[in-house]
């Protein structure tokens, strides 16, 4: 598994700059790190997919971005990161764009092995959406956790209710990075002060990030299509102080565990096995 380590090496790099020309590893008001973190997972998974590889190589299935999801039932919406999906009626790819061109816009840092192995992969086009087949939301809990943990759980939520009221049959898959970090660097503190007064944001940890894995883990699941909850869920704990410092992963708990449902690579299994099962009649 390979989107741990790429997430954790582009945020390393401090490439979000904000209005006052501060450079951020991670900001809460870009979608980068979330981008960076469904890049992986679907490279991920493609290898992990034997079925996927095939339905990728025989262009039936695509991926698309920041999608539009209308929950039918109570007619809601939401935009989701990144979505696999058969393309729309008599639509063509978006520019030819593929997964590799998506990383390159993304800035993704990917050693010489993964862009091997990625260059081995069947090329996963861009395409117009027409019925999702899976869908990815990342969230990010970097500071301020107990204050943070209601709108997460909140957004997390009505992420997978808006897209199996949209299709049950679609796999909801969430994954969260929550921040272990002891000292934190906050863009929305240090707009005009960072380089000269820096304000360090204080957190009391591991306590802070069990808080908000706790709370992830509160989330509904489901088993079966006729049930309500994500079909897939996870949680990265990383060390990342915002301050141009390497981002780097944290494993001693409260990080998912090998074997754990919230740890990364059986959360990558899960959806392999759900996408197998789910649309071998594709």
């Amino acid at each position: 598994m390979h989107g741990p380590d790429i997430l954790i090496r582009t945020l390393s790099k401090s490439t979000r700059a904000d209005r006052y020309g501060n450079p951020w590893q991670y900001h809460s008001r870009s979608d980068h790190h979330s981008k960076v973190a469904c890049w992986g997972i679907i490279f991920d998974l493609i290898g992990a997919s034997a079925l996927l590889r095939r339905h990728v190589e025989e262009q039936r299935v695509f991926f698309g971005i920041n999608h539009e999801m209308r929950d039918f039932v109570h007619d809601r919406k939401k935009d989701l990161d990144l979505v696999l999906c058969t393309p729309s009626s008599g639509s063509q790819p978006v520019a030819r764009q593929t997964l590799s061109d998506l990383g390159r816009h993304y800035e993704i840092d990917l050693t010489e092995e993964e862009n091997r192995q990625l260059i081995a992969l069947p090329i996963l086009y861009r395409a117009p959406v027409g019925s999702v087949l899976m869908a990815l939301e990342a969230k990010a809990c970097m500071t301020a956790h107990q204050r943070a943990l209601p709108r997460l759980y909140d957004e997390l939520n009505s992420s997978h209710l808006t897209v199996h009221g949209a299709s049950d049959q679609a796999i909801a898959a969430g994954f969260v990075m929550v921040n272990t970090a002891e000292k934190y660097l906050s863009p929305d503190l240090n707009k005009k002060n960072r380089a000269t007064d820096p304000e360090w944001s204080s957190h009391a940890q591991p306590r802070d990030a069990k808080l908000a894995v706790d709370k992830i883990r509160q989330l509904p699941k489901r088993s079966k299509t006729d049930e309500t909850g994500y079909d897939a869920l996870s949680v990265l704990v990383v060390d990342c102080p915002n301050d141009g410092s390497p981002v780097t992963l944290s494993t001693a708990p409260p990080a998912p565990q090998p074997g754990d449902i919230y740890h990364y690579a059986s959360m990558v299994d899960r959806l392999a096995h759900i996408y197998a099962t789910r649309f071998k009649d594709l």
